[in-house]
């Protein structure tokens, strides 16, 4: 399982300001490329009212550790 790393402020803050969501593909966009890097063999993308009100993506990719959920959560 692939593991989790917290970035520095100073990175993070760059990132996130090119990261801007513009419309709910981006966010399907960018939730199957974390499924693809997880290793999910199957994904399942589920979406209604074009996706502003509702998107569900499954896969059975490696998910995320235990210890892990903290860092991202932060």
């Amino acid at each position: 399982m692939p593991q989790i790393n917290v970035l520095p402020k100073e990175v993070y803050q760059l990132i996130a300001a090119g990261e801007v969501v513009e419309r709910p593909s981006s966010v399907v966009k960018e939730m199957i490329e974390n499924s693809v890097d997880a290793g999910a063999k199957n994904i399942t993308v589920e979406i209604k009212n074009g996706g502003s009100t509702y998107i569900r993506i499954t896969d059975d990719g490696c998910g995320i550790s235990r210890d892990d959920v903290k860092k991202v959560f932060v």
